[in-house]
């Protein structure tokens, strides 16, 4: 179990630093972050995948193929500003739906293919069509939304900038889950919602915003000096103390809402796509609720402008 987990880790890994390193080095077609949009679609797809297994593992009903295309469109409307520049054309800064507006058109689209596919299989087959319906929407909102901010904080600043801002959000998320693991192991005693998961404690949760702090501070003041050639505006000193606590604090609930699909279809891991580390949705979980926070803060200059 633990050499599948450190295997699985090791290759996960290295294809992310692969993707970061050409996406920092030799960007495609002059464009920041088209290296790591195939990255970002499969985990998306392989996420909407878990959660679908899951819900019909548990005889709930959902349109799968439908659900994951829909789900996989919201991320694919943010990169539209992207696509726009691998012309060779700046992206219009007075265009009204601006850059994350596209994320808002793709959910919008995502709705609309789960309805018309319901309407046109209509009667068919077995009833329940708004059941299917509130799941595709669910799962197309749940993921794609916030994958669809992976990309808007990759496009934010100029240059490296948020690629910075990526691997910052990245590492203060995950080191979250080592430092609560690790402290709640040592002296973890009061169990934070044991009927979702009874292996998390307050006391390993404090130790996870302590670590995202801590790697938070360290991302702030070396990552985007080293990353970022042109000068930005530093970071107020109370910046990334923010920041690692509410990326902490949202990556937890990320995972306890991952328990808590998982304990309501009976199942112990989203998946066995990653041996040793259960799911794709397993890798997800945190990212997804701290995408959005976490793009709101870079946003408001807590890792600085």
């Amino acid at each position: 179990m633990l050499k599948d987990r450190l295997r699985s880790s090791a290759i996960l890994l290295t294809f992310v630093f692969l993707m970061v390193w050409l996406d920092a080095r030799h960007a495609l077609f002059g464009v920041g972050g088209i290296w790591l949009l195939p990255m970002l679609m499969l985990l998306t797809l392989g996420t909407a995948v878990d959660i679908c297994r899951l819900l019909t593992g548990a005889n709930r009903l959902v349109r799968q193929p439908v659900t994951v295309v829909a789900t996989m469109l919201v991320p694919l409307f943010a990169c539209i500003p992207y696509i726009w520049e691998i012309s060779g054309n700046l992206y219009p800064a007075d265009c009204p739906v601006g850059r994350v507006g596209w994320i808002g058109i793709g959910i919008f689209v995502a709705a609309g293919i789960a309805l018309t596919a319901e309407m046109m299989h209509y009667g068919r087959g077995p009833v329940g069509a708004m059941d299917r319906l509130q799941a595709g929407i669910f799962v197309a909102t749940y993921v794609g939304v916030p994958m669809a901010f992976l990309v808007a904080v990759r496009n934010l600043g100029s240059g490296n900038w948020g690629l910075a801002a990526l691997l910052t959000l990245i590492a203060v998320t995950k080191v979250c889950d080592a430092g609560a693991y690790f402290t709640g192991s040592m002296i973890g005693k009061h169990k934070l919602i044991p009927r979702l998961s009874p292996g998390k404690t307050w006391e390993g949760a404090c130790g996870g915003i302590v670590a995202s702090i801590a790697v938070a501070y360290g991302c702030v003041h070396w990552l985007f000096p080293a990353m970022v050639e042109i000068p930005f505006t530093a970071a107020p000193w109370w910046g990334p103390a923010v920041l690692g606590t509410i990326c902490a604090i949202t990556g937890m609930m990320g995972d306890l809402a991952e328990s808590l699909v998982k304990r309501d279809t009976g199942a112990k891991d989203s998946g066995t796509t990653l041996p040793g580390l259960g799911g794709v949705w397993d890798v997800t979980d945190s990212l997804i609720a701290t995408s959005v926070p976490g793009f709101l803060c870079f946003a408001a200059g807590l890792a600085g402008a």
